[in-house]
């Protein structure tokens, strides 16, 4: 249960990482280009908070580089979620991001569990 508490806490800060990454980013650059940098940027501080605090592990080159599977899913969905929130449903860009990265939450907890956490052989 504390996994999940913190993993959510790390969550929110990551999110408002990212989002605050894809405001400024917005200013400059087209919507879906501010989405992947923002995203890659945050990607990053949520390897160390979540090896640190989440899963209370040392982190290692193997788990950084395995890490970005974690995020597949959750950048696949929430880029297509902002894909159709802003091109189908005009709902502006602004948003987006945040409506879009909610579904990708479950999946994202597994696959990281799964990569940070050394597995037991039985």
């Amino acid at each position: 249960m504390r996994q999940i508490l913190t993993f959510a806490a790390v969550g929110v800060v990551n999110t408002a990482t990212y989002y605050c990454l894809y405001l400024v980013f917005l200013t400059a650059l087209p919507y879906l280009a501010a989405h992947i940098l923002a995203f890659l940027l945050s990607m990053i501080g949520s390897f160390f908070l979540n090896a640190r605090f989440t899963y209370r592990t040392r982190p290692t080159w193997r788990k950084f580089l395995l890490f970005p599977l974690t995020n597949v899913t959750n950048f696949l969905i929430t880029t297509a979620g902002v894909c159709v929130i802003v091109d189908l449903l005009h709902a502006g860009s602004r948003f987006a991001p945040l409506l879009a990265s909610a579904a990708a939450i479950p999946v994202t907890f597994v696959v990281s569990r799964w990569v940070m956490l050394p597995r037991s052989i039985a």
